[in-house]
C-alpha cells in the first residue's frame, strides 16, 4: 500500500470512528425530542440465543436498551445473533459497520462485565435459576423468561436472591402488558361476573421422560454445558437444540429433565392469569385432586374456587365462571355477557398493575428501582402453580399444599419432588 492510499484509509477510519463516539457523548437535547442517549441507555446481555432471544433482542432494542454482549453453549448463535445486533446498530447510525459486541461462550464470565447493567435469559427452564441466581450475585438485574424455574425450591432460591441482592427482576409473563387480560381481571376483581366459583384453563399436559435417541453433536457446540445443572446425563438429539436455521423450535420442553411440558410453557400464560384474576400473586391452591375418571386435574383455593385443567382442542384460554356470568379471555380474544363488552372500570374501582410495554416496563422499574409487573414473586407463584400440576399428574393422587410454608402436608413422596439435584460445576 503506498502512502496516499494509506493516509486516505487511516482519515476514513478516524472520521467514521469520530461519528461513532460523538454519538455516544453528545447531549440528548442535541439528538432530538424522544431519542434516548446511549450515556442514558441501559446496558444489556442475553443469555440463551434460541428463537425466542431473536424476538426479545428485537423488543429490547426498540426500547431503546443498549444490547452490547451475548452468550450461548452453541458459537453458531453467538455469531449470528452478535452479526443482527451489529447491523441494527449500524444501519440506525448510518455507519458502514458496529463493532464492540462482546460474544461469550460461559454465562459467568458475561455477568463478570461490569459495562452490562441488566441480562435477559431466554435459556431452556433446567439453567433459569442457577443464571439467575449468580446475575443477582453479580449485581445485575434480570429479565428472565418464563416458567421461572424448574423446581419450586429452585423458584424460591431466585426470589430470595433477587430480595437479597436487591435487584429488579421481571418475569416474561408478557400477557400482564396486554389489554384484554387486564380488562378480564379487573372485571373479575370488581365484582362484575359476582363470585368467582370455578376456573377453566385450556393447556397443554405434562412433559415425558427422556425417549431420544443419540445423533451427532453439531460442530461449535458444547453439549455438556447445555445440559448444565442436570445430574443425569443425555445424549444430543436435534429435537431438544436445533442447529442454527432449522424451522421448527426446540422440544426441550416436552423433556421432564429440561422443562414442563405445557403445563408450564402456556400455563405459565394462562394459570398466571387465573392466579392474577384470584390476587393470589403471594399465594396458591391448597389442594390437587385428579379428575372425573383420573381425566384432567382440579386445583382447590382456600376459598373454595375450584380451577379446572383438562386441555381441549383449540386456543389456550382462561376462563372465569362467577354467579352472574362467565368471562372467557385468549390472545386478542375477550369474551364477556353482552352488558359487559365496553365497560369501563371507574377511576374508583380496583385497578391493577399498569403496563402496556413488558420490556419498556422491565427498563423503567431498573430507573426507578420499583418493582416491576411481574416481579420474581408473581414468577415464582404462577410457575408453582404449573409445577404443582406436573406433580399431580406425576403421582396420579390427591395432594394437599400448604402455599405459606411451600410445601406438601404430610408427603414426604411428593416433597422430593420440589427439587432436584445439580451439578456445581455449572453453578458456582
Amino acid at each position: 500500500m503506498n502512502d496516499t492510499s494509506a493516509s486516505t484509509t487511516r482519515r476514513t477510519f478516524l472520521k467514521k470512528a469520530a461519528t461513532l463516539s460523538a454519538f455516544y457523548i453528545v447531549p440528548r437535547h442535541v439528538l432530538g425530542r424522544g431519542y434516548l442517549a446511549p450515556s442514558d441507555q441501559i446496558t444489556v446481555g442475553f443469555i440463551g440465543l434460541g428463537k425466542q432471544a431473536g424476538g426479545l433482542r428485537n423488543q429490547f432494542l426498540k426500547n431503546e436498551a443498549r444490547v452490547v454482549a451475548a452468550c450461548d453453549v452453541d458459537q453458531p448463535k453467538v455469531v449470528a445473533f452478535s452479526e443482527a445486533v451489529n447491523k441494527y446498530y449500524a444501519d440506525k447510525n448510518e455507519q458502514e459497520s458496529y463493532k464492540g459486541f462482546q460474544q461469550y461462550d460461559d454465562y459467568r464470565k458475561l455477568l463478570a462485565n461490569k459495562d452490562i447493567d441488566a441480562v435477559v435469559i431466554a435459556t431452556p427452564d433446567h439453567w433459569h435459576s442457577a443464571i439467575a441466581i449468580a446475575a443477582a450475585k453479580a449485581g445485575k438485574d434480570i429479565y428472565c423468561e418464563k416458567p421461572l424455574s424448574l423446581t419450586i425450591k429452585e423458584g424460591r432460591d431466585m426470589v430470595n436472591a433477587t430480595r437479597k441482592y436487591k435487584r429488579v427482576f421481571q418475569t416474561g409473563n408478557m400477557q400482564r402488558s396486554w389489554k384484554e387480560f387486564r380488562q378480564a381481571v379487573e372485571l373479575v376483581r370488581n365484582g362484575y361476573i359476582g363470585q368467582i366459583k370455578t376456573i377453566n384453563v385450556n393447556v397443554g399436559g405434562p412433559p415425558r421422560d427422556f425417549d431420544l435417541k443419540e445423533e451427532p453433536i453439531p460442530a461449535g457446540l458444547n453439549w455438556d454445558a447445555w445440559l448444565g445443572p442436570n445430574t443425569i446425563a443425555r445424549p444430543y438429539n436435534n429435537v431438544l437444540n436445533p442447529v442454527l436455521g432449522a424451522s421448527f423450535w426446540g422440544q426441550w420442553r416436552d423433556i421432564r429433565d429440561f422443562g414442563g411440558g405445557g403445563m408450564t410453557d402456556w400455563g405459565a400464560h394462562m394459570f398466571d392469569i387465573a392466579q392474577w384474576g384470584l390476587d393470589m400473586d403471594n399465594s396458591g391452591p391448597t389442594e390437587l385432586m385428579p379428575g372425573k375418571d383420573g381425566k384432567g386435574l382440579i386445583y382447590t383455593y382456600a376459598n373454595g374456587v375450584q380451577m379446572h385443567h383438562n386441555p381441549v382442542e383449540g386456543k389456550q384460554f382462561c376462563q372465569f365462571i362467577g354467579t352472574e356470568g362467565e368471562i372467557k379471555v385468549a390472545r386478542g380474544e375477550l369474551t364477556t355477557p353482552a352488558k359487559l363488552k365496553d365497560q369501563i372500570i371507574g377511576e374508583h374501582e380496583k385497578h391493577v398493575y399498569f403496563s402496556d410495554n413488558h420490556y419498556k416496563n422491565f427498563l423503567d422499574a431498573i430507573r426507578s428501582r420499583k418493582p416491576p409487573i411481574c416481579d420474581v414473586e408473581v414468577g415464582h407463584r404462577t410457575a408453582s402453580v404449573c409445577t404443582l400440576g406436573n406433580i399431580a399428574y406425576q403421582l396420579g393422587r390427591p395432594l394437599r399444599w400448604n402455599p405459606v410454608a411451600e410445601k406438601f402436608d404430610g408427603d414426604p413422596e411428593a416433597n422430593k419432588l420440589l427439587s432436584r439435584p445439580m451439578r456445581t460445576k455449572w453453578t458456582t
